[in-house]
């Protein structure tokens, strides 16, 4: 059976599966980056992750994989397969698509940015299957977002497109690690709401999960926490949606598995917000945390469907 290998690598763990023609998931695994020992053993957790994925389908489907898919954090060069930074791997400049294809006998291999890849998998057969514009946001640890264009997500000129999590929203507010103050992921994101509620709480381990909780309670404390974040992402996605008008906003991570508790809010502070501008769908995303997974397939399959493009020339 023709089958792709599929790779998302994570902070600290990696969900890989082989993606039939069909986009099913023939096998799943998954295991650690080993990022404790450092970048160089990540790389080669990933490689031998990877080659024992075109064993198990050598072993099981008659033939190996016919090319490979993998999605990482980070700064990502896809035209020239360079990952090329990422802080919580602690790797710089690595070619990760040229040691994949030389682990793997010479498969093509496409690279993408993790969130990209996520919102490919979202826009084709997620959320926003059909939809020939959507954004697909992610609120997670940051905030990061993926722009669908008729079927595919636009990296940008430099392979920066979609970082919506450093637009700002609060001008002269909190200081940002990007260098800014103000940056949407300072106040919206699943991390920032999390600092707020164990400031309100004066609990330290309180989390995004518990405020949503306290909200849906009709703890005081927790709605204002709560609507200061749905505001601020309000600001963000208006700016995102004048800029982008997109038929579809998918949101995802963390703060949207607090489902209408986010969604009610956020639809009507979106919806106060617009002026001229089209209101666009906006959803929860539909894949959760297997949309990198089926997005690396789809990148990989996507190399085979146009294969007199180099993988250079995909991005994601």
């Amino acid at each position: 059976m023709r089958h792709v290998i599929a790779l998302d690598v994570g902070g600290t763990g990696m969900k890989a599966a082989l993606v039939g023609a069909d986009g099913e998931l023939l096998h799943q695994a998954r295991r650690s980056t080993g990022r404790e020992r450092g970048p160089d053993s990540v790389v080669e957790s990933i490689l031998a992750f990877a080659a024992d994925l075109r064993a198990h389908g050598e072993d099981h489907f008659g033939e190996p994989a016919a090319a490979a898919g993998v999605a990482v954090p980070g700064i990502v060069d896809a035209d020239r397969g360079i990952a090329a930074y990422a802080a919580n791997l602690g790797w710089r400049d690595v070619p990760l698509r040229n040691l994949l294809s030389e682990r793997l006998d010479g498969v093509p291999v496409a690279l993408g940015h993790d969130v990209r890849t996520g919102g490919l998998a979202e826009g084709r057969i997620g959320a926003g299957r059909g939809a020939d514009r959507f954004l697909f946001v992610p609120l997670g640890t940051g905030i990061a977002g993926a722009i669908g264009i008729d079927g595919r997500v636009e990296a940008g000129a430099h392979g920066f497109a979609g970082e919506i999590g450093h637009v700002v929203v609060r001008p002269g507010g909190a200081p940002c690690p990007c260098g800014q103050h103000g940056c949407l992921e300072r106040y919206a994101s699943a991390a920032a709401v999390s600092e707020a509620w164990a400031r309100a709480t004066g609990d330290r381990d309180a989390d995004a999960a518990d405020c949503a909780k306290a909200v849906e309670s009709g703890d005081a404390r927790a709605r204002a926490v709560w609507q200061d974040a749905v505001d601020a992402l309000a600001d963000g996605l208006v700016t995102a949606l004048t800029l982008l008008d997109p038929r579809v906003l998918i949101i995802g991570g963390g703060l949207a598995e607090a489902g209408e508790t986010l969604f009610t809010p956020l639809r009507a502070a979106v919806e106060r917000r617009v002026t001229f501008q089209k209101l666009p769908s906006i959803v929860p995303a539909a894949l959760g945390d297997t949309a990198g997974c089926l997005g690396a397939g789809l990148l990989a399959w996507d190399l085979l469907a146009t294969p007199t493009h180099p993988a250079s020339e995909v991005s994601a």
